[in-house]
């Protein structure tokens, strides 16, 4: 999961960036609302974890104006201010959770994982498509129940691939999404080559009736090929 922080206290935003980035996601920061705005204008997250008081601006201004350009990161509001008033303004204007200064990280940790079960729908714990089934939180992945062992960025690429079945994706955004912010203007991409390589080759001799097809020229598109 790719996440930005926003948090203008820097003793906390980097706890929170080291123990996010232990737990295997893909971790970003700002410290200002400019920061922030910058950021979101530029790139995509699956969440944002985000500081109400910033020094230059309004947590929830941000938030409404990701909500009115139709952005659909989860938010979670990270807030001193433990008002009923904030925390259901918050919510009303598009967070998905709200969680009071201070706050244990391992509640933190739940709390982005239960925003994740509930944006895939149902609250289901794992991805399934074809007979590929992905765990995004013991980090495991069965094909017909058997575990295919992969290593930590050929897991992130398929558990990225797997939200996003039939959909053309740019090596670029590919890049970005799973190496994090810039990795998209790197001079090549023979990094992503190598990874999705040995991906594919493991899909292929577990049994997957899933395929990550390259799409000449543009990118990689993850297509269902059930077996007779």
């Amino acid at each position: 999961m790719k996440i930005l922080i926003v948090e203008d206290e820097p003793s906390l935003r980097e706890l929170m960036q080291r123990t996010l980035a232990g737990e295997r996601h893909v971790v970003e920061t700002a410290g200002t609302y400019a920061q922030a705005e910058e950021k979101l204008g530029t790139y995509s997250y699956d969440c944002v974890l985000l500081d109400i008081m910033l020094p230059d601006g309004s947590g929830l201004d941000l938030l409404k104006e990701l909500k009115a350009h139709g952005r659909r990161e989860n938010v979670i509001i990270l807030s001193a201010k433990d008002s009923i008033e904030d925390k259901i303004l918050g919510l009303e204007q598009g967070a998905d959770d709200y969680l009071p200064k201070p706050f244990h990280l391992m509640e933190l940790s739940a709390r982005i994982r239960s925003v994740a079960r509930r944006s895939r729908g149902g609250g289901q714990r794992g991805i399934v498509v074809g007979n590929v089934h992905l765990d995004p939180e013991s980090f495991r992945v069965e094909v017909d129940g058997r575990e295919v062992p992969l290593l930590k960025k050929e897991f992130d690429i398929l558990a990225y691939f797997l939200q996003r079945p039939g959909h053309l994706v740019d090596k670029s955004v590919l890049a970005e999404a799973v190496w994090g912010d810039h990795a998209d203007q790197a001079d090549n991409f023979h990094f992503v080559y190598a990874q999705m390589k040995n991906l594919r080759h493991k899909l292929s001799e577990a049994g997957a009736d899933i395929e990550i097809k390259a799409v000449y020229g543009f990118g990689y598109k993850l297509i269902e090929n059930p077996r007779p």
